[in-house]
C-alpha cells in the first residue's frame, strides 16, 4: 500500500522545517498550507497530527499547530536512544533471522550499490528506510521492532536530512556493509556494534548538516 497524501505532505513539511522555510515557533496555518500544496484542509490537518507525534509540531487547543523548538539536547538524546534500539534490532537479527531473511537483506543491500555510487540521495533515503525496517522485522521481537520504529518516525525527518550532504549515501552504504556482514554472519555482537557506529555517524552528519547551514546563514545576513 503506497503513502497517503497526508503521509507524503507530512514528509514534505517536514523538509520545509529542516530547510528552515517553517522557523521554529512558527505557526502554521491549514488552510494557507492547503492553497500552497493545492489540496483539501482534511490532509494538511491529518499531516500536522502525523508531524505531532513525532514531535516536530506542537498542536495547540484553540491557537493552532506550531513548529517545535526542539534542543540540541533533546535531540542528542533521541538519536542515543535511537541507536541503542537500532543496535539491539541488529543484534537480536544476528542471532534469529532465518536464512531466506538473510538472503533478502543482502540482495537489498547490494541493490542500494548502484544508489550509494550515483549518490542518489532521494531514492538512497527511501531504500533505507526499508533496510532498517527490514533489520527491526529480522529482530523477531515485536515489542523491541515497535519501539524502534516508532522513535524512527519521530526521528525521520533529520535522518533524511543528512543524505543532503554530498558523499554521504556512499558513506552510508558503506556503515551498512559492516552490519550486513555481521548479521549474515550470526556475530552478535559485532552487528550491535556496527550498527551502533552507523547511527552515530548518522548523527554526526546531520550535525554537520546543520552547522554547514548556519555558516552559510550567517554569511548571507553579514
Amino acid at each position: 500500500m503506497g503513502e497517503s497524501t497526508a503521509d507524503k505532505l507530512a514528509e514534505a513539511l517536514a523538509e520545509l522545517i529542516f530547510s528552515g522555510d517553517f522557523e521554529p515557533g512558527a505557526r502554521l496555518d491549514e488552510q494557507q498550507l492547503a492553497q500552497r500544496f493545492a489540496v483539501s484542509r482534511t490532509p494538511v490537518r491529518e499531516a500536522l497530527r502525523l508531524l505531532a507525534t513525532r514531535g516536530l509540531i506542537d498542536i495547540r487547543p484553540r491557537r493552532g499547530a506550531f513548529v517545535t523548538e526542539v534542543s540540541p539536547s533533546e535531540l542528542e538524546e533521541l538519536f542515543v536512544a535511537m541507536g541503542e534500539l537500532e543496535a539491539t534490532c541488529a543484534r537480536l537479527s544476528a542471532l534469529s533471522m532465518a536464512p531466506t531473511e538473510r538472503r533478502r537483506l543482502e540482495a537489498l543491500h547490494e541493490k542500494m550499490r548502484d544508489l550509494a555510487e550515483g549518490d542518489a540521495a532521494a531514492g538512497f533515503a527511501e531504500a533505507n528506510q526499508a533496510f532498517h525496517a527490514m533489520i527491526y522485522a529480522g529482530a523477531h521481537n515485536a515489542v523491541v521492532a515497535d519501539m524502534t520504529a516508532a522513535l524512527r518516525k519521530r526521528l525521520a525527518p533529520f535522518r533524511r536530512a543528512q543524505f543532503h550532504i554530498e558523499g554521504r549515501p556512499p558513506r552510508s552504504h558503506a556503515e551498512h556493509e559492516a552490519v550486513v556482514r555481521a548479521i549474515v554472519a550470526g556475530d552478535a555482537s559485532g552487528a550491535h556494534a556496527a550498527m551502533l557506529r552507523h547511527v552515530t555517524l548518522v548523527e554526526a552528519s546531520f550535525e554537520e548538516l546543520v552547522a554547514s547551514r548556519w555558516q552559510v546563514g550567517t554569511a548571507v545576513r553579514s
